[in-house]
């Protein structure tokens, strides 16, 4: 019998082939996975099809919009650098760099962008300024919104590591979510990516929140047990017409592991906004949400430990093998699966 609280009982063997390295064309056209937990029966459809499973659910989307966060640069020495900005923090940033500093080193990139290192962390991640030279010679730190401005002229759309190629003009677009509004996240909300506009018409309850993802959603569980993994935050809103609903009594659909973790964070908090740091697991699983649609994740991932918050860890296997083995893609830009 295996331990729900062990990592290791959330692995899986995945075919190399079967990670998806670009999305399906159109979006709506992914396969759909669909488990009922009532008849404990599982259907494959196509994406197009959702509303047919969820009829008169409110769906709640996360508008959170994708910044180009890799950045390619110099160090002082001349050596070559790389930079993944994560999130605002402490009026300064916290960014992954690709490339051996300390603190006080700066790091130059096009546009006249300059990076100077004021911390390292434990984690990993560094803490940074970025500044720019002003025509009379002083330095501008620069607040979110100037930094967002230049990375989208210089900066490149971090895709995934697994995604194991470089970005391209492509991932521009599809890389988000046809209703990204509010500039913020590393990583894209996956599950709303198969949304086109047409279905978004059809869908007569919708609801938006804003969770900027970071970084960590890709960071790995370090720890045995489970319930020891400290979990990454990520800043959230959630307007006042979503909460009504979220307090309501009304069905809702949460598309997607951050919309699901910021519903139930709400749910256990009453807060409008500020950071998220919720892991749901088996002994941790949903209040609110009463339906979840997200893609396929990664073998010992907080990701797939959530999906197992719903179903338990041994159908949540036992789906992903049927998923396997009806060549069902996976990852961010892969297919999607309903759980009602």
């Amino acid at each position: 019998m295996m331990n729900d609280f062990l990592v290791s009982a959330y692995d899986y063997n995945l075919p190399e082939g079967l990670i998806a390295k670009y999305p399906a064309k159109p979006r709506d056209l992914a396969k759909l996975l669909v488990y009922d937990r009532k008849s404990d029966k599982i259907i494959h459809t196509v994406f197009k099809n959702i509303l047919d499973f969820v009829p008169h659910s409110a769906f709640i989307f996360n508008n959170t919009k994708v910044i180009k966060a890799r950045i390619f640069g110099v160090k002082e020495t001349g050596g070559k650098v790389e930079l993944l900005l994560n999130r605002p923090y402490k009026n300064a940033y916290l960014v992954y760099i690709r490339g051996k500093v300390k603190v006080g080193s700066k790091l130059f990139f096009d546009k006249g962008l300059v990076a100077e290192v004021k911390e390292l962390l434990e984690d990993g991640s560094r803490v940074v300024d970025f500044k720019l030279k002003m025509d009379n010679g002083e330095w501008k730190i620069l607040d979110f919104l100037d930094l967002v401005n230049i990375l989208e002229k210089i900066g490149h759309v971090p895709l995934p590591p697994y995604i194991k190629r470089n970005d391209e003009k492509i991932d521009e677009t599809e890389y988000q979510t046809v209703f990204a509004k509010k500039e913020g996240a590393v990583a894209a909300p996956t599950a709303s990516l198969h949304f086109t506009d047409e279905l978004l018409n059809k869908i007569k309850e919708k609801y938006f929140l804003t969770l900027h993802v970071g970084a960590g959603t890709f960071k790995p569980v370090e720890v045995e047990d489970i319930r020891e993994h400290k979990m990454h935050s990520e800043f959230y809103e959630i307007p006042e017409n979503t909460a009504k609903i979220l307090d309501s009594k009304k069905e809702i659909v949460a598309v997607g592991t951050t919309v699901t973790r910021t519903i139930e964070y709400y749910a256990r908090t009453k807060k409008l906004s500020g950071e998220c740091d919720l892991f749901l697991h088996p002994k941790n699983p949903p209040i609110r949400v009463n339906h979840l649609l997200t893609n396929f994740h990664l073998p010992k991932s907080t990701l797939i430990m959530l999906v197992a918050a719903f179903i338990g860890r041994k159908k949540t296997l036992e789906i992903y093998k049927e998923a396997i083995e009806k060549k069902y893609r996976f990852y961010s830009y892969g297919d999607a699966m309903l759980i009602i």
